[in-house]
Order: C-alpha cells, then structure tokens, then sequence
C-alpha cells in the first residue's frame, strides 16, 4: 500500500482495473487538518464480492466511515481497491474486517467503521459491522460504544 502525495492514480487516464484482492493500488496523502476530528464517509453501493464456496456473486452497499489522523485515503485509489473484490471469494464477515485492516494499514486512522449490507441470497442477508479505535486514545472507548450499542435500534429494511 503506498502513502505518497504524488498521487498516480487521480487525474490518470489510463486507469487498470484489477479484478482480483488488491490492496496495493491503495493510496493515501496528507491530512491538511490532523488537529480536526471529524468523519470521513464512503459509500459502496455497487460492491460485489464473490462466495468462497458456491463462486456465486455477492452485492452489498460498503459504508466506510473514519475520523483520519495524519492520512487520508484517495477516493480514487479506494474506488479500485473495492472494484479489486469483484473476483475475489471472501465470506461477507472477512470482507469488511480485511477492507477495514487494509485502510487501518495505510492511514492509521483515529477510528474506523466498515458496514456491508449484502443484498440477500436464499432469502437471508447478512450485514457485518466492524469498528477500530485508535488504543490509548479516546476514539478506543468510542469504537466499544459504538460496536456494543450497534444494532440496538436496527433500520428497517423493506428495499431488498
């Protein structure tokens, strides 16, 4: 995973599109505004993934939600990181757990949420949730309360 502020891929008009796990194309810079908390959101309704077992596809909406320190993710480079699932067979839990360790490795934010809300296959969807605070600092306490108190007033669904 890079962390330059030369950039390679914003602006690029020759974009490669891998189709296979690839969290090198992952690109950070810096945040202009460390002593600033506040969230970054991204949203993913187009994920596709693929079963480990059956090799059929997977959809989700991705939610990536994160309070940056010194780095910041290029938008671009996280586009194609997420594309970069498209052939890859995860279960829906591993997914949003290594999609939130790739950018807990290339940011070291102050806290990270990833939510996927799969689209249901044999009439069950499964929504994993996972969340990091940076230890020792208060955004540690924050990610326990907002994993303990996660679903205790769950959205209604009626679109899927």
């Amino acid at each position: 995973m890079r962390e330059k502020e030369d950039l390679t891929l914003l602006g690029s008009g020759g974009t490669k599109y891998k189709s296979d796990y690839d969290p090198s194309v992952l690109e950070s810079f810096s945040n202009k505004h460390p002593g600033n908390d506040y969230f970054v959101k991204f949203n993913c309704p187009e994920f596709t993934s693929l079963c480990p077992i059956t090799g059929q596809p997977d959809f989700a909406n991705i939610i990536i939600s994160y309070v940056p320190d010194e780095k910041l993710v290029e938008s671009k480079s996280l586009k194609l990181y997420l594309f970069s699932f498209r052939n890859h067979g995860d279960f829906h839990e591993d997914v949003v757990n290594i999609i939130m360790k790739d950018l807990i490795k290339l940011m070291d934010p102050k806290y990270i949420e990833v939510w996927g809300k799969f689209l249901p296959r044999g009439g069950l969807s499964i929504d994993p949730y996972c969340n990091y605070g940076k230890p020792g600092t208060s955004w540690e306490q924050v990610a326990w309360e907002r994993l303990s108190h996660h679903d205790m007033y769950p959205e209604r669904v009626d679109n899927r």
